[in-house]
């Protein structure tokens, strides 16, 4: 048992005598000690501990207020309007809410390790362990040490406000998921429901090209060998923001490319949806929705920035690299009677990533 406390043991056993010459210091250094010991008040004044007990409990009640007003601010200002000014009090006095709770509760395990757990220095031998029995009784002894001189186990104020503040802190986060789910109105039945939303967009049969974003209309002799071009629906222009112009075009938003007819490897079913050489396709990332803005005019190949996928234009803009699952959906294409680019119809498969593909 005496080796079994000892807790050098280890290390006395590992040391060795060095094979180099050993040097005599006459002047070893001195062991600085530990600095006296201050008293904190409220070590030295019943009624400061008192006082700071007092302030730390408050001040997790004050967090438990913060948290039910963030989530009573987000039932008293809504932002179903859409209206700027109804966003920003969402955000202003919810914000204020959550930055209260949280706030509090910092300042209250601050204030409450400096002036109410105990306030004693300590040296601590650093040596080899095991898990001995001895070692795991001592670990025991230190957390009901510390559980002594925090006082979490005596102080149930303290511990009952802090417990009831944390709970209570999470309670907004879990109450603003709501606003990711949007939901239907008379106005806008299928609002809520997210699988018709993404899975048709503005483009339908004879709908121009146009210039993104000045709704220009695109003809098809403008087009140049190699050129790409950014394509939202004619009608798209004409939205305001009010009334979805973003909401629509990050769905129809296309990407309109040039090749050499003989450069287009298409299947039967798709010989139609081209013209020229002209391809026209989703530029919505099938991985995680990001814009595939950047094409390779020698290699014919569209890059996703975002996670690096790769996408072949001259073949159906198959995947050839990166973590996208399937290729970017195609729009069938043609032109009018005054030599216009048009839609034949809406895509023929979800836009976007590709779990909107297995609803």
């Amino acid at each position: 048992m005496a080796h079994e406390d000892d807790p050098l043991e280890h290390e006395r056993a590992s040391w060795k005598p060095s094979p180099g010459l050993a040097v005599a210091v006459n002047d070893p250094v001195r062991n600085p000690e530990l600095p006296p010991h201050r008293e904190r008040m409220t070590d030295k004044d019943p009624a400061a501990m008192k006082r700071a007990v007092r302030t730390v409990y408050t001040l997790f009640y004050l967090s438990i207020a913060g948290s039910i007003w963030a989530i009573a601010a987000y039932m008293l200002f809504p932002i179903e309007s859409g209206r700027i000014i109804d966003i920003r009090h969402n955000n202003l006095f919810i914000g204020l809410g959550i930055a209260l709770a949280l706030l509090a509760i910092g300042i209250a395990a601050i204030h409450w390790s400096k002036a109410i757990v105990s306030d004693k220095e300590f040296i601590e031998p650093r040596h080899a362990t095991r898990g001995r029995d001895s070692t795991r009784e001592a670990a025991i002894k230190a957390f009901a040490d510390a559980d002594a001189e925090s006082g979490f186990g005596r102080r149930v104020l303290i511990r009952n406000s802090m417990i009831a503040a944390l709970v209570a802190s999470i309670a907004p986060g879990i109450v603003l998921f709501r606003g990711l789910a949007p939901f239907s109105s008379p106005e806008h039945p299928n609002a809520g429901d997210p699988v018709a939303l993404l899975e048709h967009t503005m483009w339908k049969e004879g709908m121009r090209l146009a210039h993104d974003p000045s709704g220009e209309p695109i003809r098809a002799a403008d087009l140049t060998l190699g050129s790409a071009v950014h394509v939202i629906p004619e009608e798209l222009a004409a939205l305001s923001h009010h009334d979805g112009y973003l909401e629509e075009k990050a769905k129809a938003i296309v990407l309109l490319v040039r090749l050499l007819p003989e450069q287009l490897t298409e299947s039967e079913e798709r010989k139609e949806w081209s013209y020229n050489g002209i391809v026209a396709y989703s530029k919505v990332c099938t991985h995680v929705g990001c814009p595939v803005a950047l094409y390779e005019q020698q290699t014919h190949h569209l890059l996703c920035p975002c996670h690096q996928s790769q996408f072949d234009v001259t073949d159906h803009a198959k995947v050839i690299f990166g973590p996208a699952a399937r290729p970017l959906p195609q729009l069938p294409i043609t032109v009018d009677d005054e030599g216009y680019l048009v839609a034949r119809s809406d895509f023929t498969e979800p836009v976007g990533p590709s779990f909107w593909e297995r609803h």
